[in-house]
C-alpha cells in the first residue's frame, strides 16, 4: 500500500470510529481492517491506537499522523484541483461588481472582448455607487481602488493607477493655485460623496508629513462625471483618478495642482472570495483583465509624474 493510501485509510478509520463501521463502508471483515492497520503501525514503528473489541482511542503518535496527514491530503486535494483548473475551459455564470463610472469606461468594453475569447462564460455585470459584499450577493469578481480593507478577499492588482488635485485653467487665473493642502481651505472645491469615506476629507503626503484637510464648496455630486463637467467649467479645484481625466490632463484642459504631496492609493484590483481552490471562470477573467488594462490603460504613464508617486 502506499503511504498516500495509509493516510486515507487511517484518516477514514477515525472518521468512522470504529473498525467494524470502516469494514462495513469498505465491503471487507472487521479482522481485515484490523490487518490493516497492524500493518501500517509496524511499518511506522507505533501504537496509533488503543483499541478494544468496542471502541478506540487514538494515542499521541496517532494523534499526530491523523492531524499531518489530514492536512497533508487537503493539500495534495487542493493540488489536483488546481492542476486540473489549469487545463479547465471557462464555462459557467460569472458575476462581476463594479462603479458606476469605472465599469462604463473600462469594465464594461473588457467584459465584451472577454466574451468573444470565452464564449461558454455567461457574464453578469452590476454597477452600483459603492462597492457590494461578494458573498453576501453572490459576486464571483470585485473590482476595487486603493486598499481592500476585507481580509477575506484575495486582491489582484489589475492596473496601476492615482488620483490627483486639478482645476481649469480659467479659474487658476482667477484664484490662483494652492501651494499647502491648508490653502484648499480658502478654494472653492468640488465634492464628490463616494464609497463610505469621509465626506469632503482630503488626505496629503509628503515624505514622513501626513495632512487631512476638510474642504468645502457650492457644488457636490455623488457622480464623477457630473464633478469633471464642473471642473472642465471652472467651478473649482477637484480631486480625480487619472483613469478618468488623464485625456482632459494631457490636453491641458485640467491643470494639475499640488503635485509635490501625495494622495492615497488607487491603483485597480480584481477581488474575490478566498477559498482553496480558484474557478477557471475567475482566473481566466482576471487574468484577462490584466492583459487588456495592459494594453488599453491610456492613463497609465499619460501625465507628467507626479513627485513623491510611484
Amino acid at each position: 500500500m502506499s503511504r498516500i493510501a495509509d493516510l486515507e485509510f487511517f484518516v477514514d478509520l477515525l472518521k468512522h470510529g470504529s473498525l467494524a463501521a470502516l469494514a462495513r463502508e469498505l465491503g471487507v471483515t472487521p479482522p481485515a481492517v484490523s490487518a490493516r492497520l497492524a500493518q501500517l503501525e509496524k511499518r511506522l514503528g507505533v501504537r496509533l491506537l488503543n483499541r478494544t473489541t468496542r471502541r478506540i482511542s487514538v494515542t499521541h503518535e496517532g494523534e499526530l499522523y491523523l492531524a499531518t496527514g489530514a492536512r497533508l491530503l487537503g493539500e495534495l486535494e487542493d493540488l489536483e484541483q488546481l492542476v486540473s483548473n489549469s487545463r479547465a475551459v471557462p464555462r459557467g455564470r460569472l458575476r462581476v461588481n463594479a462603479s458606476f463610472g469605472f465599469g462604463r469606461q473600462h469594465i464594461a468594453p473588457a467584459i465584451a472582448a472577454f466574451a468573444r475569447r470565452y464564449p461558454q462564460v455567461e457574464v453578469q455585470l452590476e454597477l452600483t455607487d459603492r462597492s457590494l459584499n461578494l458573498a453576501d450577493r453572490a459576486f464571483d469578481v470585485g473590482i476595487r481602488f486603493g486598499e481592500v480593507p476585507d481580509s477575506r478577499l484575495v486582491a489582484r492588482r489589475v492596473v496601476g493607477n492615482r488620483r490627483l488635485l486639478c482645476a481649469a485653467p480659467s479659474y487658476l487665473a482667477e484664484h490662483g493655485a494652492p501651494s499647502t493642502p491648508r490653502e484648499l481651505q480658502a478654494h472653492q472645491c468640488i465634492v464628490l460623496r463616494q464609497n463610505d469615506s469621509a465626506f469632503g476629507t482630503w488626505h496629503f503626503t509628503k515624505g514622513t508629513r501626513h495632512e487631512t484637510v476638510k474642504v468645502r464648496g457650492t457644488l457636490t455630486s455623488n457622480d464623477g462625471d457630473a464633478g469633471v463637467l464642473w471642473a472642465l467649467e471652472g467651478f473649482g479645484i477637484m480631486m480625480r483618478s487619472m483613469w478618468d481625466i488623464h485625456a482632459h490632463v494631457a490636453g491641458g484642459q485640467l491643470v494639475p495642482v499640488l503635485e509635490d504631496w501625495e494622495l492615497p492609493s488607487a491603483d485597480v484590483f480584481a477581488v474575490y472570495l478566498e477559498r482553496s481552490t480558484v474557478p477557471a471562470k475567475v482566473t481566466a477573467f482576471i487574468d484577462f483583465l490584466v492583459a487588456w488594462f495592459g494594453r488599453e490603460a491610456a492613463w497609465v504613464g499619460a501625465a507628467p509624474a507626479l513627485s513623491g508617486s510611484p
